[in-house]
C-alpha cells in the first residue's frame, strides 16, 4: 500500500506526495553548468567544448558541455530514471531536417554556456541568453509541440548568473551599476522568467544557487586577483544574489497558485567541498585538489581553456574539484546532485528533489 504524506505549504497549497517518482520530463535553463551541446549546434558561438579532452570520462567524445562526463542535470535525469535531454538546437535541427517527427517527450535541454541573465552578457561570443532560451521553449509550447499537461508533470530546472557576475568584473568594460543594483537587475530578470514559466504552464521549478565564482581557477584571468584564495568581492555579489534568488524561490507558492518551488543550496555545498576535501562524504575519498583545474595551464590551470594548444590534463579528474578554469568535474557534479536530490534543509530547501519529484500537484 503507498504511503501518503500530505503537507501544508503557506496555507494555500494542498500538495500530496507520492513514493513513486512522477517526473516524465525535466526542461533545463541556464549556462555552461547544464549546457548539454547547444553551443556545439550554434555555429556563431564562439563558447565552445565541441573538442577533446571534454567528455572523456564518461561519453569517451566530446559532446558540448563543458565538464570530463555528465552534468547537474544529467544525473538528475539518471536518478529520476529517464533518459538525458537533448540540447534543443539538436533536436530542432533534426525537427526541420525530417530525421524525427517531434520534439523529445522526455524534456529539452535550452541551456547555453557563456549566457547569463542578462541580455548583454556575452552577447559578442553568440550565447543564447535566457531570455532567448525562454522564447525558444515559449514558441515549442505555443506551436503545440510541446503539451501543458507535460510541463505541469515535469521539473523545470534553472541555474544562471555566473557569467554576469564574472562580466562585472572585466577590466575591458566599465560598470554603470554599482554591484548591489547590477544584482537588483540580474533578480529582476529571474522574476520575470518564473513568471513567464509559470504561465507556459510550470508547476515544479527548482532554482540552484550559484557557486563561490571567486574561487574559480579562472579568477586569475583579471587583474589584482588573489590566488592563494577566493576572490572575496566577487563572492560577496554571488551570496547577494544567492539570496535573492531564494526570495524569489519563497515566493512561488504565495504567488503563483498551484506551483511549487525549491532552492538548491549550491554554494554551500561546494565550500562544504573546499573545507574538507578529505571528510566531507564518508563513502568516498576525499579531493585531492581543491583549487586547480585538472585541465588548463599556468597559475591555478586558469590561463587556458582545457585543450586548446598546450594545455595539460591530470591523471585522474576524480581528485579535482574542478575539471577546467571555470566548470567543475564530473565527480563533483555527481556529488552536487545526490545533495540536491536527497539532501537536508541544509543543502536544498524547503525540499530535496527527490521529494519534489514524488509530489503530485494539484491541477491548475
Amino acid at each position: 500500500m503507498e504511503k501518503l504524506l500530505i503537507i501544508f505549504l503557506h496555507s494555500s497549497l494542498l500538495i500530496s506526495v507520492i513514493y513513486g517518482y512522477n517526473v516524465p520530463a525535466i526542461f533545463v535553463f541556464g549556462d555552461s553548468i547544464f549546457d548539454a551541446g547547444n553551443n556545439h549546434y550554434n555555429k556563431n558561438c564562439t563558447a565552445q567544448a565541441d573538442f577533446p579532452p571534454y567528455g572523456s570520462t564518461f561519453f569517451h567524445h566530446p559532446t558540448g558541455r563543458f565538464t570530463n562526463g555528465r552534468t547537474v542535470a544529467d544525473f538528475i535525469c539518471q536518478f529520476i530514471g529517464i533518459p538525458l535531454q537533448k540540447p534543443f538546437l539538436e533536436a530542432h535541427l533534426e525537427f526541420m531536417n525530417g530525421t524525427r517527427k517531434d520534439y523529445p517527450s522526455n524534456g529539452i535541454n535550452f541551456a547555453s554556456a557563456g549566457s547569463g541573465v542578462l541580455r548583454a552578457t556575452n552577447q559578442d561570443s553568440g550565447v543564447t541568453s535566457i531570455q532567448v532560451q525562454l522564447q525558444q521553449f515559449q514558441a515549442l509550447v505555443e506551436q503545440r509541440h510541446i503539451d501543458r499537461k507535460l510541463i505541469q508533470q515535469s521539473i523545470i530546472l534553472f541555474e544562471s548568473g555566473s557569467n554576469d557576475i564574472f562580466a562585472y568584473f572585466d577590466p575591458f568594460g566599465t560598470p554603470t551599476l554599482t554591484p548591489d543594483a547590477y544584482v537588483r537587475s540580474m533578480l529582476m530578470e529571474v522574476g520575470k522568467f518564473i513568471d513567464q514559466i509559470y504561465k507556459l504552464g510550470a508547476s515544479r521549478i527548482a532554482i540552484f544557487s550559484l557557486g563561490p565564482v571567486g574561487c574559480v581557477p579562472a579568477r586569475v584571468l583579471l587583474p589584482r586577483t588573489p590566488v592563494t584564495k577566493c576572490y572575496g568581492k566577487m563572492n560577496k555579489m554571488v551570496k547577494n544574489y544567492n539570496m535573492g534568488l531564494e526570495g524569489l524561490v519563497n515566493g512561488i507558492p504565495i504567488k503563483y497558485p498551484g506551483a511549487f518551488g525549491v532552492f538548491g543550496e549550491i554554494y554551500r555545498t561546494i565550500q562544504i567541498f573546499r573545507a574538507n576535501p578529505k571528510r566531507y562524504d564518508c563513502d568516498t575519498a576525499g579531493f585531492a585538489d581543491v583549487n586547480n583545474a585538472c585541465c588548463g595551464d599556468g597559475t591555478l590551470g586558469g590561463f587556458l581553456q582545457c585543450g586548446k594548444e598546450g594545455y595539460t590534463i591530470c591523471k585522474n579528474p576524480n581528485e579535482y574539484l574542478f575539471w577546467d578554469f571555470f566548470h567543475p568535474s564530473e565527480r563533483t557534479y555527481k556529488l552536487i546532485t545526490k545533495a540536491l536530490w536527497a539532501g537536508r534543509h541544509t543543502r536544498i530547501r524547503p525540499v530535496n528533489l527527490k521529494t519534489l519529484a514524488n509530489m503530485t500537484l494539484p491541477p491548475r
